[in-house]
């Protein structure tokens, strides 16, 4: 452990779980990732983790009689899209499995599995509408799919595209086609939100000053320091190695003091497990942090870059990102903090009255049986089976029962006069 509340510098987790503006939250399937002042959207929704499975009927014919065999029963029908019952259970597995990895177990398990399996289809339907409308709206991510798969790819030094593919596929559980679509899934809803909703919210100033001036006790907090690492791995390296990859920090340390970014230097060249964070440490207070390194860097103010320091895993660089002091915070130091309080409890309802006015709007077809907790009011799901429906048809004799009226179509030619069989008025 390089500071005491960091985790361990071994192996990056893959996928965009790791990303540290990806906060869960139950009753939305919907990923806000952006950089506004400080984690502005990051408790709204829960990152995306389903993926579409493929549905067909097997039909197979043996010598006596004809048999169709069910492979897979879509449920549900949302604009184009189609939802599987196999996907609903997969949801199954994975809600289960995140809640036993929070140690739930027993009727405490399953209580909190009925209550999340009654919106899984929910949050499949409000997935599917928020694509659909991507492709509406002409949102094209694929330069930022692009770039997150490259920056990883970089960032675990595998620079061959078949290995890395590989890399991916073992470690997130899925193809790595699979992966990368769920993550540009998660791009485009992301863009659709803010878009569509987030940026339609208005926080006032005055709003964010009546609750800082309200709450005032709320701010009042220890010292804290918050900051940002690179580290350079020296594990298993020779001692030219070793020299070597001194330098190389030295250089980085040195280009972010003439002030290049830091979470992008990090990103791209650091080995430590917030690489794909840029480097982001949560707050420490006095103490948290280990003492050749809180001597580095306390006392010094914002934007301050350390030299390398030398510690068991390589050479650690440390950025003060922000320093606050003990005692009330100033609003100017908690106006972001204040506008993302301000700004949830708007966000939720909004997004739901949004995902509801997509229903309304949208070709949705529901198998009777499974239930949609977010429905619109009034909105007909009634599921239609093709095979179900019947051709109409007619009788000989009802055809021949049915009177017909001729219809003449009086054409002049040219050329002729038309004959009045009515007198002129005129005459």
């Amino acid at each position: 452990m390089l500071l005491r509340r960091i985790s361990s510098h071994g192996r990056r987790p893959v996928g965009p779980e790791v990303h540290r503006h990806e906060r869960i939250r139950h009753n939305y399937t919907l990923v806000i990732k952006s950089n506004p002042p400080r984690r502005f959207y990051n408790k709204i929704m829960r990152s995306f983790a389903v993926f579409a499975v493929s549905a067909a009927l097997l039909v197979s014919i043996p010598a006596r009689a004809a048999e169709i065999r069910l492979m897979e029963e879509i449920i549900a029908k949302v604009n184009g899209d189609i939802i599987t019952r196999g996907e609903i259970e997969k949801l199954h597995r994975q809600v289960e499995a995140e809640l036993r990895q929070q140690s739930q177990t027993g009727p405490r398990l399953a209580e909190a599995l009925a209550l999340r399996d009654k919106d899984l289809l929910r949050e499949r339907i409000d997935q599917l509408l928020l694509i659909s409308k991507a492709k509406e709206l002409s949102i094209n991510v694929d330069p930022e799919v692009s770039k997150y798969l490259a920056d990883m790819q970089r960032q675990f030094k595998i620079a061959d595209p078949e290995k890395f593919q590989q890399f991916v596929r073992e470690n997130a559980g899925m193809p790595f086609e699979d992966y990368k679509n769920d993550y540009k899934n998660s791009l485009l809803t992301n863009k659709v939100i803010r878009q569509e909703v987030g940026g339609k919210i208005n926080v006032s100033k005055d709003d964010i000053r009546k609750y800082y001036e309200d709450h005032k006790n709320d701010f009042k907090r220890e010292e804290r320091v918050y900051l940002r690492e690179l580290l350079v791995s020296t594990e298993n390296k020779t001692p030219a190695e070793v020299a070597l990859l001194q330098k190389k920090a030295t250089d980085l340390s040195a280009r972010a003091k003439k002030g290049e970014k830091f979470p992008e230097l990090a990103q791209q060249n650091s080995d430590a497990v917030t690489a794909s964070q840029g480097g982001a440490l949560d707050a420490f207070t006095k103490g948290q942090l280990k003492a050749e390194l809180e001597t580095k860097v306390w006392d010094q103010p914002r934007g301050y870059v350390s030299d390398p320091i030398k510690v068991d895993a390589g050479f650690l660089i440390l950025k003060v990102e922000e320093h606050q002091k003990a005692g009330l915070a100033t609003l100017e130091e908690v106006e972001n903090e204040v506008q993302e309080k301000l700004f949830m409890p708007r966000m939720g309802p909004a997004v739901r009255e949004y995902l509801t006015k997509l229903r309304q709007d949208a070709f949705l077809e529901i198998k009777a049986g499974y239930v949609d907790t977010g429905a619109a009011a009034g909105k007909n799901t009634v599921w239609s089976d093709p095979a179900q429906l019947k051709p109409e048809t007619v009788t000989k004799a009802e055809v021949a029962s049915q009177t017909r009226k001729k219809r003449l179509l009086w054409i002049p030619i040219p050329g002729t006069k038309t004959q009045n069989t009515k007198a002129s008025s005129s005459k």
